[in-house]
């Protein structure tokens, strides 16, 4: 009985190890299967967010380039090409109908203080060319004398320009500028007369002590050069009025009321409005 028991005890043994050894094995391999299913997923998830982060900078950059193109201006919006078909008479017709639209409680005589007479209107509706920047120097040629040959020089009296030109603000104003650079010499300058960036006190300075042939600039700030006596009128020949430039806003200087109340007063101050039409010194309103 004792010699059985002892007989089956190592062939049991045996049995009970292998059967450890096979479970041992068995767990290898699924713990083996499981390492790498969690390898293979976690390859997955890194690549899928490199994917993700690829995708999420794309679209920064994208947003990036088109905020910067949407802060580009482009500074020649719009032409309104009516104005160059206008006359002296619809000129004037046309200067108070915006007086009486963007003043609706004056009365006729307030009105009428404001308008600008027929006769100090040019008609320029025979330039055909498109009214863009580029084509400003030869609009003036064209409607000077002697095809523009004196538009260069300047008058020995400090700060007193043979022309004004007027613009509806400080940027449009400084392109007019560099438009106009053509005309300006050592003795005569294309002055700014704007607001913008440029301190009314430095631009009395520059007045006192220049020879200015065409002065840039907006109508409050004129007004302002005109009283303060540093920007004088005696060699004045033309005003120009940037009439035609339609901004981003879709407006002309017509359009809007803070810029065409104070070009209304500059057109009507009494040193101005005396020499529309006169036979000495003759000054002509021009609306480009």
């Amino acid at each position: 009985m004792a010699d059985t028991q002892s007989s089956k005890g190592p062939s049991s043994t045996k049995g009970q190890d292998k059967k450890r050894k096979r479970e041992d094995g068995h767990r290898t391999a699924q713990n083996s299967k499981m390492q790498k299913r969690w390898s293979k997923d976690k390859k997955f998830n890194k690549n899928n967010n490199k994917e993700k982060d690829k995708k999420g900078n794309g679209n920064k950059d994208d947003n990036k380039q088109l905020n910067q193109t949407a802060q580009q201006p482009e500074r020649e919006e719009a032409i309104d090409e009516s104005i160059s078909k206008m006359n002296e008479q619809i000129l004037a017709d046309h200067f108070m109908q915006k007086a009486k639209a963007h003043n609706k409680d004056l009365t006729a005589v307030e009105l009428n203080d404001m308008s600008v007479p027929v006769h100090a209107f040019q008609d320029t509706s025979s330039f055909e060319q498109e009214r863009k920047l580029t084509q400003l120097p030869d609009f003036l040629k064209t409607y000077s004398p002697e095809k523009g040959a004196r538009l260069g020089s300047a008058s020995e009296e400090k700060g007193s320009p043979h022309t004004l030109v007027i613009a509806p603000a400080g940027l449009r104003a400084a392109d007019l500028v560099r438009a106009l650079r053509s005309f300006q010499t050592k003795d005569a300058a294309v002055a700014k007369l704007f607001a913008k960036h440029i301190k009314i006190e430095e631009a009395k300075q520059f007045l006192e002590r220049s020879r200015v042939s065409i002065g840039v600039g907006t109508p409050q700030r004129i007004i302002d050069l005109l009283e303060s006596g540093t920007l004088k009128t005696a060699n004045l020949e033309r005003i120009v009025i940037d009439g035609s430039h339609i901004d981003q806003k879709k407006r002309s200087i017509f359009d809007m009321k803070e810029v065409y109340a104070p070009l209304l007063k500059l057109l009507a101050r009494e040193e101005l409005k005396e020499r529309y039409g006169a036979k000495d010194k003759d000054l002509k309103i021009l609306v480009y």
